[in-house]
């Protein structure tokens, strides 16, 4: 049945603002960027709910540009993250060839010395999006962003979107940054335990609240408390019950409420863990 023009009028209506986080925490992945709103705007909106700084990630070259200079102006609320995102890599060498990669990689490196910037990423593989025709361009990309993170002792925040054994390979094989994070974590239980092994961060968005996602509640369940961290990944996935409505860091209590019901605790108890991951993975 087609949405009438008032249930499709509602889904651009931004959610309330959720009753503030006692303990506060980060939104450990966002795209301030792609927002509907003013960095203050949303920065202001995000601590009145009790989230308190937000990880900026540049995902291309000019996005990376942004994320730099706008956590330079707000150095006490914003860490940047900076990158190709896995499916920018391959878009870059099919439009301008291996050499036009290779530059692009050489600015991400040079934007990531800055000092505000606190991570290499979003980086890693996506077979979801990109074919078998750009999986070497991605892998070669990841490859470089892991050198870059190990380089400068900076956390290494993955996008992993249908290749998970890909990316595990991959992180053996070059051997992982100290800080390694899973940004919306996808996988399931048993990679989970895998990723605990290996001290690898894992991140939950609100897909982990939506009615199909028991697989990513039950990889939840076994995480360990003290490599959990929780993200927007903003403007998307915006958690229940706000599916399909517009997503912003201040709707991380929502996420973080529901997390912590997964996993048989007190929301300040798991903010607490959360909080401190966040200061050891980025600060």
């Amino acid at each position: 049945m087609p949405k009438s023009a008032k249930a499709k009028a509602q889904e651009t209506v931004p959610p309330p603002v959720p009753e503030p986080l006692a303990v506060p925490v980060a939104d450990a992945h966002t795209h301030l960027d792609m927002q509907d709103t003013t960095v203050e705007e949303a920065l202001a909106k995000a601590a009145a709910a009790g989230v308190t700084r937000v990880v900026q990630i540049g995902c291309d070259v000019e996005r990376a540009r942004w994320a730099v200079r706008t956590a330079a102006e707000h150095e006490d609320a914003i860490w940047a993250a900076v990158a190709l995102h896995p499916n920018e890599a391959p878009r870059i060498e099919e439009a301008e060839g291996p050499a036009a990669l290779d530059a692009a990689l050489d600015e991400i490196a040079e934007l990531a010395t800055a000092p505000q910037v606190r991570a290499i990423g979003e980086t890693g593989l996506d077979y979801f999006r990109t074919g078998a025709e750009g999986v070497a361009a991605q892998q070669r990309s990841f490859r470089r962003h892991i050198a870059l993170a190990k380089e400068l002792d900076k956390a290494l925040v993955i996008h992993d979107r249908e290749a998970h054994d890909d990316v595990l390979r991959i992180l053996r094989e070059e051997g992982a940054p100290r800080r390694t994070v899973f940004h919306c974590y996808s996988g399931d239980a048993a990679m989970a335990k895998t990723c605990a092994a290996e001290g690898y961060y894992m991140s939950f968005a609100g897909n982990v609240t939506f009615a199909s996602a028991q697989p990513l509640r039950d990889a939840l369940a076994v995480a360990p408390p003290e490599l959990l961290l929780v993200e927007t990944d903003a403007p998307f996935l915006t958690p229940a019950p706000f599916r399909g409505r517009p997503n912003a860091p201040y709707l991380i209590p929502v996420t973080l409420r529901a997390m912590a019901a997964v996993k048989g605790m007190a929301e300040d108890e798991l903010a607490r863990h959360i909080a401190a991951n966040t200061e050891r993975a980025f600060g």
